[in-house]
């Protein structure tokens, strides 16, 4: 009988340091269920923070292209009907003061003839002057829109999600 109640002891001693195991494996499984729902959760975040601000990029940059096919566009326009004649260029200027010529030209002078023009050969470089204002102008504006609009929109606690994230190496 001693035996039988020994061995039952043991038994019992035995199943209750296996259920203690067990319960120490279940505990950690919950940790680390835990944790891949929160590290999901944060993707899921970031994964939706990307997403906006792609789309705010591509806002942005559908905006500025058409903005500046639509600058090309004029400018375009304006190239061709200053080359058929339809309109001039005209710059703006200011003819010298009758004091301020030098006399030694004498007492004959050509009246104001109207307004200045520019030269046939300068206009295309007018012309190239346009579309690359207008070029850098949307360069310009995309990448400050880009900078308040995706930049600046970075969660503050990102480092939680993605530890490396601001960290730089350098090659």
């Amino acid at each position: 009988m001693l035996r039988e109640a020994l061995f039952l002891v043991v038994l019992c001693l035995v199943a209750w340091i296996g259920f203690d195991a067990l319960e120490g494996q279940r505990d950690e499984a919950r940790r680390e269920r835990d944790s891949a729902k929160w590290e999901a959760s944060g993707l899921r975040e970031a994964a939706r923070i990307s997403g906006e601000m792609l789309a705010e990029r591509d806002a942005i940059d559908q905006r500025n292209t058409k903005e500046l096919t639509d600058a090309r566009t004029e400018n375009e326009r304006l190239r061709r009907a200053v080359d058929d004649g339809t309109r001039r260029l005209r710059i703006r200027a200011t003819c010298p003061a009758s004091g301020s010529l030098p006399t030694a030209t004498g007492p004959g002078r050509v009246a104001d003839a109207g307004t200045a023009e520019l030269a046939p050969d300068a206009r295309p470089d007018y012309h190239t002057l346009r579309d690359q204002h207008a070029l850098s102008r949307q360069m310009i504006l995309g990448l400050q829109q880009y900078v308040r609009g995706v930049c600046q929109r970075l969660p503050a606690s990102q480092d939680t999600t993605f530890p490396n994230f601001n960290e730089r190496t350098t090659p």
